[in-house]
């Protein structure tokens, strides 16, 4: 298949939407609708759900999406390795994370990588840390910097960043008389905290279990997508919460709340780089992964 067609239905698969795609191709908009059907019609089926308002991967074009991207990453690798005769590469890797863990990590990171690959462009997206290891074992991107759960597929690799505590947080400013002013003591004195935890994820199943290790049954207020959100409910003192310390530097609203210090801590992340391992034999991936060096450092 043309790799230009490939990389164009990429494009629309993370964009869905034809104008930004298009642009992000350099390609009229026609001609982009044109490649696309002309693609659809080589494969055989409809790879995207499209009316005059949203447009939408069907599941053939989920199932395509990874195909796509390994394929690419490979027509990219055999083009360097057969056609640039310099030590320069060259080419685009992507990269998800955080918008925390960007501010945290990258711009060191990419100002390292830039000096010594100016010819290697970073595509990165940002979002919901707890897809950041599913995106890299679906092929949506080579690189991701997540948290290490407990179990992970052997598929991946990982190296570590930072070792991040987890912390309860609860407001300065005192509304509700069930906000503890020190640390509860006793499961009766933690029925009566109105907790907010995220959704899932990590964050959570290690609360939980620390909760059942203690033999209190928590008074769950709310539960939250996103810990940056656990940070502005709890600022408005609604409730205490837990989070990573790494997400409550980067807060704007940390001085707005305040560190309880609960005994024994809860586990760490251990927060760091994941690739599949098979995509360190593509050139590029491994010119960034190799550059960074693993570190212990508490973030």
């Amino acid at each position: 298949m043309n790799p230009r067609t490939l990389s164009q239905f990429l494009a629309l698969s993370q964009s869905l939407h034809f104008g930004r795609a298009s642009s992000a191709s350099n390609i009229s908009l026609s001609a982009l609708s044109r490649n696309i059907r002309q693609l659809e019609e080589e494969l055989g089926v409809t790879l995207f759900d499209r009316d005059n308002r949203s447009v939408s991967l069907t599941a053939e074009g989920k199932l395509f999406e990874p195909y796509a991207r390994d394929a690419l990453a490979g027509w990219n690798r055999i083009r360097h390795t057969l056609a640039d005769t310099t030590n320069d590469l060259r080419g685009e890797i992507s990269l998800y994370c955080s918008v925390t863990a960007s501010h945290s990590f990258l711009f060191e990171l990419l100002n390292r990588f830039r000096q010594h690959y100016p010819g290697i462009e970073i595509k990165l997206h940002t979002g919901d840390p707890d897809h950041a290891i599913d995106r890299v074992l679906a092929a949506n991107e080579d690189v991701s910097i997540a948290a290490h759960p407990t179990h992970v597929s052997r598929a991946l690799v990982f190296k570590l960043l930072a070792v991040s505590p987890l912390l309860f947080i609860a407001p300065v400013d005192l509304i509700d008389s069930d906000i503890p002013t020190t640390p509860p003591q006793a499961p009766t004195e933690w029925a009566k905290v109105p907790m907010i935890l995220a959704e899932g994820g990590l964050a959570r199943s290690r609360v939980d279990a620390w909760f059942r290790a203690h033999r209190i049954t928590p008074r769950v207020y709310a539960q939250v997508a996103g810990n940056e959100a656990i940070v502005s409910m709890v600022s408005l003192g609604l409730g205490v919460g837990v989070v990573p310390k790494i997400v409550l530097d980067n807060s704007p609203l940390v001085r707005r709340v305040r560190v309880l210090d609960i005994q024994p801590q809860l586990q760490p992340y251990d927060v760091g780089l994941f690739t599949l391992s098979k995509s360190l034999k593509n050139p590029l991936v491994n010119a960034f992964w190799s550059l960074v060096t693993e570190s212990a450092a508490k973030a």
